[in-house]
Protein backbone atom coordinates (compact mmCIF):
# COMPACT_ATOMS: atom_id res chain seq x y z
CA UNK A 1 0.00 0.00 0.00
CA UNK A 2 3.15 2.34 1.12
CA UNK A 3 4.25 1.52 -2.63
CA UNK A 4 0.69 2.22 -4.25
CA UNK A 5 0.10 5.78 -2.45
CA UNK A 6 3.57 6.67 -4.13
CA UNK A 7 2.60 5.78 -7.81
CA UNK A 8 -0.73 7.31 -6.97
CA UNK A 9 1.09 10.82 -5.97
CA UNK A 10 3.19 10.47 -8.69
CA UNK A 11 0.41 10.24 -11.51
CA UNK A 12 -2.24 11.81 -10.10
CA UNK A 13 -1.35 15.01 -9.95
CA UNK A 14 0.67 15.77 -13.11
CA UNK A 15 -2.60 14.15 -14.92
CA UNK A 16 -4.90 16.89 -12.35
CA UNK A 17 -3.18 19.59 -13.53
CA UNK A 18 -3.46 18.89 -17.33
CA UNK A 19 -7.02 18.26 -16.81
CA UNK A 20 -7.33 21.81 -14.89
CA UNK A 21 -5.60 23.96 -16.75
CA UNK A 22 -6.96 22.55 -20.20
CA UNK A 23 -10.66 22.74 -18.67
CA UNK A 24 -11.34 18.99 -19.39
CA UNK A 25 -15.01 17.63 -18.76
CA UNK A 26 -13.26 14.60 -16.76
CA UNK A 27 -17.01 13.39 -15.17
CA UNK A 28 -19.42 15.33 -17.94
CA UNK A 29 -21.34 17.83 -16.12
CA UNK A 30 -19.58 17.47 -12.72
CA UNK A 31 -16.97 19.94 -11.65
CA UNK A 32 -13.52 17.79 -12.03
CA UNK A 33 -12.35 18.54 -9.07
CA UNK A 34 -14.98 16.25 -7.58
CA UNK A 35 -12.26 13.25 -9.01
CA UNK A 36 -9.23 14.95 -7.84
CA UNK A 37 -10.19 15.31 -4.21
CA UNK A 38 -11.82 12.16 -3.74
CA UNK A 39 -8.73 10.11 -5.04
CA UNK A 40 -6.34 12.68 -2.60
CA UNK A 41 -8.88 11.51 0.09
CA UNK A 42 -9.86 7.76 -0.69
CA UNK A 43 -6.85 6.76 -2.94
CA UNK A 44 -3.72 8.09 -1.29
CA UNK A 45 -5.33 8.91 1.92
CA UNK A 46 -6.95 5.31 2.59
CA UNK A 47 -3.74 3.82 0.81
CA UNK A 48 -1.71 5.38 3.34
CA UNK A 49 -4.30 4.34 6.70
CA UNK A 50 -4.99 0.89 5.56
CA UNK A 51 -0.69 0.41 5.16
CA UNK A 52 -0.40 2.06 8.51
CA UNK A 53 -3.15 -0.28 10.30
CA UNK A 54 -2.44 -2.69 8.13
CA UNK A 55 1.51 -3.02 9.82
CA UNK A 56 0.94 -1.75 13.27
CA UNK A 57 -2.34 -4.21 14.08
CA UNK A 58 0.22 -7.32 14.40
CA UNK A 59 2.36 -5.19 16.81
CA UNK A 60 -0.30 -3.61 18.72
CA UNK A 61 -1.74 -7.13 18.86
CA UNK A 62 1.00 -9.57 19.01
CA UNK A 63 -0.55 -11.69 16.01
CA UNK A 64 1.23 -12.89 12.66
CA UNK A 65 1.44 -10.09 10.11
CA UNK A 66 -1.03 -9.94 7.29
CA UNK A 67 0.94 -11.42 4.26
CA UNK A 68 -0.30 -13.28 0.73
CA UNK A 69 -3.58 -13.49 -1.08
CA UNK A 70 -5.55 -10.98 1.13
CA UNK A 71 -2.80 -8.64 0.47
CA UNK A 72 -3.21 -9.12 -3.10
CA UNK A 73 -6.94 -9.12 -3.01
CA UNK A 74 -6.50 -5.85 -0.93
CA UNK A 75 -3.94 -4.36 -3.61
CA UNK A 76 -5.82 -5.32 -6.61
CA UNK A 77 -9.45 -3.92 -5.13
CA UNK A 78 -7.90 -0.45 -4.96
CA UNK A 79 -6.23 -0.41 -8.53
CA UNK A 80 -9.05 -1.37 -9.85
CA UNK A 81 -11.22 1.17 -8.19
CA UNK A 82 -8.41 4.29 -9.23
CA UNK A 83 -8.64 3.34 -13.13
CA UNK A 84 -12.04 2.62 -12.96
CA UNK A 85 -13.35 5.78 -11.22
CA UNK A 86 -11.03 8.45 -13.38
CA UNK A 87 -14.44 7.27 -16.41
CA UNK A 88 -16.52 9.07 -13.93
CA UNK A 89 -20.46 7.89 -13.87
CA UNK A 90 -21.61 6.03 -16.57
CA UNK A 91 -23.83 2.77 -16.96
CA UNK A 92 -20.90 0.95 -15.51
CA UNK A 93 -20.97 3.12 -12.27
CA UNK A 94 -22.81 0.62 -10.17
CA UNK A 95 -19.76 -1.26 -10.56
CA UNK A 96 -17.33 0.72 -10.33
CA UNK A 97 -19.31 1.67 -7.00
CA UNK A 98 -19.16 -1.69 -6.06
CA UNK A 99 -15.21 -2.17 -6.39
CA UNK A 100 -14.43 1.17 -4.57
CA UNK A 101 -16.86 0.39 -1.91
CA UNK A 102 -15.39 -3.01 -1.03
CA UNK A 103 -11.79 -1.79 -0.25
CA UNK A 104 -12.05 -0.53 3.42
CA UNK A 105 -14.96 -3.28 4.06
CA UNK A 106 -12.03 -5.43 3.24
CA UNK A 107 -9.11 -4.09 5.47
CA UNK A 108 -11.50 -3.73 8.70
CA UNK A 109 -12.49 -7.55 7.60
CA UNK A 110 -9.03 -8.40 8.22
CA UNK A 111 -8.26 -6.14 11.37
CA UNK A 112 -11.02 -6.59 13.08
CA UNK A 113 -10.81 -10.62 14.40
CA UNK A 114 -7.37 -9.67 16.07
CA UNK A 115 -7.99 -6.24 17.62
CA UNK A 116 -11.77 -7.60 19.03
CA UNK A 117 -9.73 -11.01 20.53
CA UNK A 118 -6.80 -9.00 22.03
CA UNK A 119 -9.56 -6.33 23.28
CA UNK A 120 -6.97 -3.81 22.50
CA UNK A 121 -7.92 -0.16 23.00
CA UNK A 122 -7.09 0.44 19.37
CA UNK A 123 -10.09 -1.08 18.45
CA UNK A 124 -11.78 2.26 18.03
CA UNK A 125 -9.92 2.23 14.22
CA UNK A 126 -12.55 0.29 13.27
CA UNK A 127 -15.09 3.05 14.05
CA UNK A 128 -12.77 5.40 11.99
CA UNK A 129 -12.83 3.23 9.35
CA UNK A 130 -16.49 2.78 9.25
CA UNK A 131 -16.85 6.25 9.36
CA UNK A 132 -14.89 6.64 6.25
CA UNK A 133 -17.01 4.10 4.29
CA UNK A 134 -19.56 5.99 4.56
CA UNK A 135 -18.58 9.11 3.57
CA UNK A 136 -17.23 6.95 0.29
CA UNK A 137 -20.69 5.61 0.20
CA UNK A 138 -22.01 9.12 0.15
CA UNK A 139 -20.18 10.53 -2.36
CA UNK A 140 -21.21 7.64 -4.77
CA UNK A 141 -24.65 8.02 -4.59
CA UNK A 142 -24.19 11.98 -4.76
CA UNK A 143 -22.25 11.46 -8.36
CA UNK A 144 -24.69 8.62 -9.55
CA UNK A 145 -27.58 11.70 -8.64
CA UNK A 146 -25.48 14.65 -10.45
CA UNK A 147 -25.26 15.99 -6.77
CA UNK A 148 -22.26 18.03 -6.45
CA UNK A 149 -22.88 19.81 -3.48
CA UNK A 150 -23.21 17.10 -1.63
CA UNK A 151 -20.05 15.06 -3.17
CA UNK A 152 -18.18 17.84 -1.95
CA UNK A 153 -19.29 18.43 1.11
CA UNK A 154 -19.32 14.65 1.96
CA UNK A 155 -15.47 14.88 1.06
CA UNK A 156 -14.74 17.62 3.30
CA UNK A 157 -16.30 15.54 5.78
CA UNK A 158 -14.08 13.07 5.06
CA UNK A 159 -11.11 15.44 5.19
CA UNK A 160 -12.37 16.20 8.68
CA UNK A 161 -12.09 12.42 9.97
CA UNK A 162 -8.65 11.90 8.25
CA UNK A 163 -7.72 15.00 10.38
CA UNK A 164 -9.35 13.74 14.10
CA UNK A 165 -7.42 10.10 13.02
CA UNK A 166 -3.94 12.18 13.09
CA UNK A 167 -4.96 13.79 15.82
CA UNK A 168 -5.21 10.82 17.83
CA UNK A 169 -2.34 8.69 16.59
CA UNK A 170 -0.13 11.79 16.04
CA UNK A 171 -0.71 13.00 19.59
CA UNK A 172 0.52 8.95 20.06
CA UNK A 173 3.70 8.78 18.36
CA UNK A 174 5.29 11.70 17.98
CA UNK A 175 5.97 12.93 22.17
CA UNK A 176 7.19 9.29 21.78
CA UNK A 177 9.18 9.57 19.08
CA UNK A 178 10.43 13.11 20.10
CA UNK A 179 11.29 11.58 23.84
CA UNK A 180 13.30 8.54 22.15
CA UNK A 181 15.46 11.01 19.77
CA UNK A 182 16.39 13.62 22.64
CA UNK A 183 17.59 11.01 24.35
CA UNK A 184 19.55 8.92 22.04
CA UNK A 185 21.13 12.33 21.31
CA UNK A 186 21.38 13.11 24.96
CA UNK A 187 19.19 16.01 25.66
CA UNK A 188 17.78 15.99 28.75
CA UNK A 189 14.35 17.61 28.05
CA UNK A 190 10.50 16.22 29.41
CA UNK A 191 8.44 16.03 26.17
CA UNK A 192 5.19 17.38 28.40
CA UNK A 193 1.53 15.70 27.44
CA UNK A 194 -1.57 17.38 28.82
CA UNK A 195 -3.99 14.97 29.49
CA UNK A 196 -7.03 17.94 29.58
CA UNK A 197 -5.47 19.46 26.65
CA UNK A 198 -5.62 16.06 24.88
CA UNK A 199 -9.52 15.49 25.53
CA UNK A 200 -10.58 18.79 24.96
CA UNK A 201 -9.24 18.33 21.68
CA UNK A 202 -10.48 15.12 20.55
CA UNK A 203 -13.98 16.85 21.46
CA UNK A 204 -13.18 19.68 19.30
CA UNK A 205 -11.87 17.80 16.53
CA UNK A 206 -15.44 15.48 16.81
CA UNK A 207 -17.01 18.76 16.71
CA UNK A 208 -15.40 20.07 13.75
CA UNK A 209 -16.61 16.80 11.83
CA UNK A 210 -20.43 17.29 12.82
CA UNK A 211 -20.26 21.10 12.30
CA UNK A 212 -18.78 20.93 9.19
CA UNK A 213 -21.45 18.12 8.30
CA UNK A 214 -24.38 20.65 8.65
CA UNK A 215 -23.52 24.01 9.24
CA UNK A 216 -19.86 24.76 7.64
CA UNK A 217 -20.36 28.23 7.20
CA UNK A 218 -22.22 29.17 10.40
CA UNK A 219 -20.37 31.28 13.52
CA UNK A 220 -19.76 27.86 15.51
CA UNK A 221 -17.51 27.00 12.80
CA UNK A 222 -15.53 29.80 12.69
CA UNK A 223 -15.36 29.63 16.92
CA UNK A 224 -14.27 25.91 16.74
CA UNK A 225 -11.53 26.28 13.77
CA UNK A 226 -10.20 29.44 16.13
CA UNK A 227 -10.67 26.86 19.24
CA UNK A 228 -8.66 23.79 17.24
CA UNK A 229 -5.68 26.29 16.05
CA UNK A 230 -4.97 27.32 19.58
CA UNK A 231 -5.32 23.93 21.28
CA UNK A 232 -2.93 22.65 18.23
CA UNK A 233 -0.63 24.84 18.81
CA UNK A 234 -0.30 24.36 22.32
CA UNK A 235 -0.09 20.81 22.21
CA UNK A 236 2.48 21.33 19.42
CA UNK A 237 4.51 23.35 21.97
CA UNK A 238 5.00 20.96 24.26
CA UNK A 239 6.75 18.37 22.11
CA UNK A 240 9.99 20.25 22.24
CA UNK A 241 9.93 20.91 18.16
CA UNK A 242 12.78 23.18 18.05
CA UNK A 243 15.05 20.51 20.01
CA UNK A 244 14.54 17.42 16.32
CA UNK A 245 16.50 19.86 13.91
CA UNK A 246 19.21 17.22 13.56
CA UNK A 247 16.90 14.24 13.11
CA UNK A 248 14.53 14.37 9.83
CA UNK A 249 12.63 11.45 10.59
CA UNK A 250 11.35 13.42 13.79
CA UNK A 251 11.26 17.37 12.57
CA UNK A 252 9.13 15.73 9.67
CA UNK A 253 6.38 14.76 12.24
CA UNK A 254 5.91 18.05 13.77
CA UNK A 255 6.15 20.02 10.59
CA UNK A 256 3.18 18.08 9.21
CA UNK A 257 1.30 18.52 12.72
CA UNK A 258 2.37 22.18 12.75
CA UNK A 259 -0.06 22.97 9.17
CA UNK A 260 -3.33 21.67 12.03
CA UNK A 261 -3.05 25.00 13.75
CA UNK A 262 -2.01 26.63 10.22
CA UNK A 263 -5.42 25.20 8.81
CA UNK A 264 -7.49 25.88 11.43
CA UNK A 265 -6.05 29.30 11.79
CA UNK A 266 -6.94 29.94 8.22
CA UNK A 267 -9.63 28.42 8.14
CA UNK A 268 -11.18 30.29 10.88
CA UNK A 269 -9.81 33.77 8.91
CA UNK A 270 -11.60 32.63 5.84
CA UNK A 271 -15.43 31.87 7.02
CA UNK A 272 -14.58 34.69 8.91
CA UNK A 273 -13.98 37.52 6.88
CA UNK A 274 -14.14 35.75 2.91
CA UNK A 275 -10.08 36.90 2.71
CA UNK A 276 -8.59 35.57 -0.61
CA UNK A 277 -4.79 34.86 0.92
CA UNK A 278 -6.80 32.63 3.19
CA UNK A 279 -9.21 30.49 0.53
CA UNK A 280 -7.34 27.37 0.20
CA UNK A 281 -6.89 26.62 3.67
CA UNK A 282 -8.43 23.20 3.02
CA UNK A 283 -4.91 22.23 0.45
CA UNK A 284 -3.21 23.23 4.07
CA UNK A 285 -4.98 20.63 5.68
CA UNK A 286 -4.44 18.22 2.45
CA UNK A 287 -0.77 18.66 1.09
CA UNK A 288 0.56 19.87 4.75
CA UNK A 289 -1.04 17.78 7.38
CA UNK A 290 -2.12 14.65 5.39
CA UNK A 291 0.32 14.88 2.77
CA UNK A 292 3.02 15.30 4.89
CA UNK A 293 2.14 13.22 7.43
CA UNK A 294 1.92 10.33 5.31
CA UNK A 295 5.49 10.97 3.85
CA UNK A 296 7.02 11.07 7.31
CA UNK A 297 5.14 8.18 8.81
CA UNK A 298 5.74 6.16 5.91
CA UNK A 299 9.48 6.70 5.32
CA UNK A 300 9.79 6.08 9.41
CA UNK A 301 7.10 2.71 9.45
CA UNK A 302 9.18 1.17 6.57
CA UNK A 303 12.57 1.43 8.03
CA UNK A 304 11.32 -0.09 11.66
CA UNK A 305 8.90 -3.18 9.95
CA UNK A 306 12.03 -3.65 7.18
CA UNK A 307 14.73 -4.50 10.16
CA UNK A 308 16.59 -1.18 9.23
CA UNK A 309 18.01 1.79 11.34
CA UNK A 310 15.70 4.56 12.20
CA UNK A 311 17.94 7.27 10.00
CA UNK A 312 16.93 8.98 7.10
CA UNK A 313 19.00 9.37 3.48
CA UNK A 314 19.66 13.34 3.05
CA UNK A 315 17.09 12.51 0.12
CA UNK A 316 14.60 11.78 2.11
CA UNK A 317 15.47 14.75 4.41
CA UNK A 318 14.74 17.01 1.02
CA UNK A 319 11.55 14.93 -0.12
CA UNK A 320 10.02 16.33 3.26
CA UNK A 321 11.58 19.76 2.29
CA UNK A 322 10.03 20.16 -1.22
CA UNK A 323 6.67 18.71 -0.13
CA UNK A 324 6.56 21.09 2.77
CA UNK A 325 7.09 23.90 -0.12
CA UNK A 326 4.31 22.77 -2.15
CA UNK A 327 1.86 23.15 0.33
CA UNK A 328 3.01 26.45 0.75
CA UNK A 329 2.79 27.31 -2.91
CA UNK A 330 -0.19 25.70 -2.81
CA UNK A 331 -1.87 27.80 -0.31
CA UNK A 332 0.12 31.31 -0.59
CA UNK A 333 1.34 31.62 -4.03
CA UNK A 334 -1.77 32.17 -6.02
CA UNK A 335 -1.81 35.37 -3.72
CA UNK A 336 1.32 36.74 -3.20
CA UNK A 337 1.45 38.08 -7.14
CA UNK A 338 4.50 36.54 -8.36
CA UNK A 339 3.01 33.68 -10.55
CA UNK A 340 -0.93 33.36 -11.83
CA UNK A 341 -2.88 30.98 -10.75
CA UNK A 342 -1.89 28.12 -13.71
CA UNK A 343 1.80 28.46 -12.76
CA UNK A 344 1.35 28.26 -8.84
CA UNK A 345 -0.66 25.50 -9.27
CA UNK A 346 2.45 23.84 -11.81
CA UNK A 347 5.00 24.64 -9.40
CA UNK A 348 2.76 23.12 -6.64
CA UNK A 349 2.55 20.14 -8.72
CA UNK A 350 5.96 19.75 -9.73
CA UNK A 351 7.27 20.23 -5.66
CA UNK A 352 5.04 17.59 -5.22
CA UNK A 353 5.53 14.98 -7.60
CA UNK A 354 9.68 15.45 -6.92
CA UNK A 355 8.73 14.58 -3.07
CA UNK A 356 7.24 11.23 -4.24
CA UNK A 357 9.51 10.40 -7.06
CA UNK A 358 12.20 10.37 -4.77
CA UNK A 359 9.98 8.27 -2.06
CA UNK A 360 9.41 5.86 -4.33
CA UNK A 361 13.29 5.56 -5.49
CA UNK A 362 14.51 5.43 -1.79
CA UNK A 363 11.77 2.70 -0.49
CA UNK A 364 11.03 1.23 -3.62
CA UNK A 365 13.85 -1.52 -3.28
CA UNK A 366 13.00 -1.64 0.64
CA UNK A 367 9.80 -2.12 0.11
CA UNK A 368 9.83 -4.73 -2.48
CA UNK A 369 12.57 -7.13 -0.53
CA UNK A 370 12.81 -9.25 2.41
CA UNK A 371 13.81 -7.60 5.92
CA UNK A 372 17.14 -7.69 6.07
CA UNK A 373 16.94 -9.27 9.68
CA UNK A 374 15.84 -12.31 8.01
CA UNK A 375 12.36 -11.81 10.26
CA UNK A 376 9.43 -12.68 8.38
CA UNK A 377 7.64 -9.76 5.89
Amino acid sequence: MFLALGALAVVAIPVWIGISIHGVALWGDLPPQLWHSHEMLFGFAIAAIAGFLLTSVPNWTGTPGFSGRPLVLLTTLWLAARVMLIFGPGNFWWMTAVIELAFLPAVAGLLAPPLIRARNRNTVMLAVLCALWLADVTFMLAVWAGNAQLAGRTVQAALNIVLLLITIIGGRIIPLFTANALKRSGQDVAVRVRPLLERSLAVVMIGNVLIDAVAPQEALAILVAGVAAMLHAVRLAGWRSVRTGREPIVWSLHLAYAWLPAGFALKAWSLASAAPVAQFWSHAFAIGVVAMMVLAVTTRVALGHTGRPLRVTPSVAWAYGLLCSSAVVRVALPHAGVFDYATSLIVAAALWTSAFLIFLVEYGRILSTPRIDDKPG
